[in-house]
């Protein structure tokens, strides 16, 4: 009776997470979080492909942060190569909160340079917390093929990704201060000085870097 019961429950929570109203959706999501059993992994990376709301798509990561590891990485790893942007960034996004560097070998060139800006943007997240110290050279190279790439909302992802990788990033901002295309200069001398001086906001960095740029290499060996 008692495993009947469970199982019942078990199926009420799985479903509710498909539920159209997106309270029901936000609360299986807490549930499963809060009592973690493996066999929620499934349905909740499923539905992490397809959730429309912010607010549970965050908390769907939650729950699977509470379940094992050993079941939720390899399965999220899978995911890295669906077709599915949403997918794709989910699962980043939730092996970045996991932090379990296993993942690494997982976060491939082809997702930092992925043609989603919101696949890319979370694989630069993902792969500063998961990589090695003895690789951070190589992928401050790899991230730096992106400068100048997207959105303010999307440069500002990738500086913050570089900065966070420490002072492997310095020679890789001044091989792309030099770049002849003006949109990488101005991004790496924005990240540079943001590397420099954490308070300066990003638009002031950007807007100061333009000028620079405008004004030809006189003006940046000045400032």
């Amino acid at each position: 009776m008692a495993l009947t019961q469970e199982n019942t429950n078990e199926s009420g929570l799985l479903e509710a997470l498909g539920h159209a109203r997106s309270s029901v959706r936000l609360r299986a999501a807490m549930a499963a979080g809060t009592r973690p059993d493996p066999r929620y992994v499934e349905k909740l990376i499923e539905r992490c492909a397809v959730e429309p709301d912010f607010f549970v798509r965050d908390m769907l990561t939650w729950a699977l942060t509470r379940q094992p590891p050993s079941v939720t990485v390899p399965r999220l790893v899978d995911e890295l190569g669906s077709g599915r942007a949403q997918a794709r960034s989910q699962a980043l996004h939730t092996l970045s909160k996991i932090g379990d560097g296993g993942a690494w070998p997982a976060i491939s060139r082809s997702l930092l340079i992925d043609p989603d800006d919101e696949v890319a943007r979370s694989a630069w997240r993902a792969a500063v917390v998961l990589v090695p110290d003895g690789e951070k050279g190589e992928l401050a190279a790899a991230l730096a093929t992106q400068l100048g790439r997207g959105d303010r909302d999307t440069q500002l992802s990738l500086s913050r990704a570089l900065i966070a990788l420490g002072d492997v990033v310095e020679p890789v901002l001044a091989t792309a201060t030099a770049s002849g295309q003006p949109r990488v200069r101005t991004h790496a001398i924005a990240t540079e000085r943001l590397r420099r001086d954490p308070d300066t906001g990003f638009e002031a960095a950007i807007e100061e870097a333009k000028r620079i740029v405008a004004l030809g290499p006189q003006e940046e060996g000045a400032a």
